[in-house]
């Protein structure tokens, strides 16, 4: 089969942003639409240039024998404050104010084309990093943690709170949670990880940073190195964090329940971006 160029460019492209941060060869494109790596290279460089133009990422070109080219996923700050517009229009809203001061934020975490979006933002900032895993704790922050992942191409870990049978055997820690001061129990499959592996964690909200605290150190005990955190929504606290070195995209100041009012503020994001 003789591909067209206008079809060999959407093909190309399509592959392209369902691979990213994967190293393809030449010869792979090559051999698959049946060209000359000359022509192969003059439609990367059309899809280079339409990416960087648009915003969508970064075509990496590797030379050598072993080379080839790398899509990696990059966003605009335009579109990071769009993102983060989003979240706050829709986490401000009085009606999800529940007993307590909490914030419902299922459906938003349950919404594709948001998280998606969010993703993209926190796959952008470790995009120059080794990042072989992203951890989370069950169950709201799942949905982030495979969000993030798609666009690094690494695997998702989930760390429960109890044992379960199919997770065959596993390691288990306790930590303090750091806003009720108590002891909690997490628990991962030993099968989840290989010793060494970086690892990016992340989850929804984060209050004092207990739960992360508690990750940080099921990272000691598989020997695995701290890469990052990322966190949807921080909370504003008077005393003393856990963590200290995160990223955040929306920041809670303050809930009214008698008022039914929700004070929300840009997170930390660009500040760190231009430390």
């Amino acid at each position: 089969m003789k591909w067209k160029r206008s079809e060999r460019l959407v093909d190309m492209t399509h592959y392209l942003l369902e691979h990213p941060h994967q190293l393809i060869p030449l010869t792979y494109f090559a051999e698959l639409y049946n060209s000359a790596k000359s022509s192969i290279s003059e439609d990367l460089a059309i899809v280079k240039g339409t990416f960087e133009e648009r915003g969508i990422g970064e075509l990496i070109t590797v030379p050598g024998a072993s080379g080839g080219v790398k899509y990696i996923p990059t966003v605009t700050d335009d579109e990071v404050r769009e993102t983060i517009q989003i979240l706050i229009a829709e986490l401000s809203k009085s009606d999800r104010l529940l007993p307590g001061g909490y914030l419902f934020m299922t459906d938003l975490l349950g919404n594709p084309g948001l998280m998606n979006r969010v993703g993209k933002v926190f796959a952008s900032i470790f995009k120059d990093q080794q990042i072989d895993a992203i951890m989370t704790v069950a169950t709201k922050g799942i949905s982030i943690a495979h969000s993030i992942a798609r666009y690094l191409n690494v695997p998702v870990v989930v760390v429960r709170r109890d044992s379960k049978v199919t997770e065959g055997s596993t390691v288990s820690i306790n930590y303090v949670s750091g806003s009720s001061r108590r002891i909690q129990t997490m628990v991962l499959s030993k099968r989840s990880m290989k010793s060494g592996q970086r690892v990016l964690l992340t989850d929804d909200f984060m209050k004092v940073g207990g739960t992360m605290n508690g990750m940080k150190s099921l990272l000691e005990e598989f020997d695995c190195t701290l890469a990052g955190i990322a966190v949807l929504v921080e909370a504003e606290h008077a005393g003393e964090t856990l963590v200290d070195d995160y990223y955040s995209l929306v920041k809670l100041h303050s809930v009214n329940e008698k008022e039914r009012t929700i004070q929300l503020s840009e997170g930390n994001y660009f500040l760190k971006e231009r430390s």
